[in-house]
């Protein structure tokens, strides 16, 4: 495993970050598809044993479970001062006012509830999971800064927004002297590259550590483009990402897979960690075979050639995922 800065930071993490919306109980929440305890410790251990020490969860995957599941097994498998423990904050955890949002209420809320589930003390990285327009951006900023003053946070990133939106977020903390970001979770892969328009030269410009959600396009960089699995058969959200004209990008991925006698995740994955913006894509993982293939992405060098090849096909999207 190879392992790097986190953006203008002196945090080390893994090249690879284990994506835990996998993990909690199907029944609990929207996620049909996800995996119990026992069968979720295993990978996790997997995912340590091979050198990850970046993990990424949510209060809001499975109504909390991912979170109690995740924190149960790294306090069993691993050292707390050794791995980077990730988790968001901004979904809607209860019925009535305040019950998500990022209001100064719901932020010093959930983070308690958060530590509470995960079993420990402080995150590595609290996230905004998304923009809230109804809340000032100066209320949340002040926050997420007096969550680092109080230990309970190390650091502070974001996700999907626009990139006038992360620029304010980032101007307001500078101009009072709170935390600012220095991560941004976006939606990012082969088949979905409009952030490379804005967002990506601005995390560039600013030291912002890039950390791509869905980075197999919800895996189907990885299957033919006719191909369902249990989890694209029940997922609403990432029926909305894509479009017919990405199948020519899957070809192409599938092509090079093929000279090259290697999974299509692994060069999918490859081609994400060229990219110079790019931390650390966050991986999920349901069977050891897709931790196989994450880790080995890390090695695979691929050639000017074959990252012409695998860009060329790319089509224009609407913005999606924020």
């Amino acid at each position: 495993m190879q392992y790097v800065k986190l953006g203008s930071t002196g945090l080390d993490v893994s090249r690879i970050c284990l994506g835990c919306m996998t993990y909690g109980l199907p029944d609990r929440g929207a996620h049909e598809w996800t995996l119990d305890e026992e069968a979720s410790r295993p990978l996790i251990r997997q995912a340590l044993d091979a050198g990850i020490n970046f993990f990424d969860t949510a209060n809001v995957y499975s109504d909390g479970t991912s979170e109690e599941i995740v924190g149960r097994a790294l306090r069993d498998f691993a050292r707390r001062d050794e791995i980077v423990l990730a988790t968001k904050v901004h979904g809607r955890m209860r019925p009535g006012p305040n019950g998500g949002g990022l209001s100064r209420k719901a932020i010093m809320t959930e983070i308690d509830r958060s530590l509470d589930r995960l079993g420990t003390d402080h995150v590595d990285l609290y996230q905004i999971h998304r923009w809230d327009p109804h809340t000032p951006v100066e209320e949340t900023m002040e926050a997420l800064h007096d969550l680092v003053k109080a230990g309970k946070v190390r650091y502070i990133g974001a996700s999907s927004m626009y990139a006038w939106q992360f620029s304010k977020a980032q101007y307001t903390a500078r101009m009072n002297g709170w935390t600012p970001f220095v991560s941004m979770q976006n939606h990012y892969n082969l088949i979905y590259r409009e952030e490379e328009r804005e967002m990506l030269p601005l995390c560039a410009d600013q030291g912002v550590g890039v950390l791509p959600w869905s980075p197999l396009a919800r895996g189907r960089l990885t299957r033919d483009w006719g191909a369902t699995t249990e989890r694209s058969a029940t997922d609403r959200f990432g029926s909305t990402l894509y479009q017919d004209g990405d199948r020519a990008v899957v070809e192409a991925v599938a092509r090079i897979a093929g000279a090259r006698g290697v999974p299509r995740a692994r060069v999918a994955l490859a081609w994400l960690l060229h990219q110079d913006t790019v931390t650390a894509p966050i991986v999920g993982a349901a069977r050891p075979q897709h931790l196989e293939d994450a880790v080995a992405a890390v090695e695979l060098a691929l050639t000017d050639k074959e990252i012409e090849e695998l860009e060329r096909p790319y089509a224009p999207h609407p913005v999606a995922g924020h």
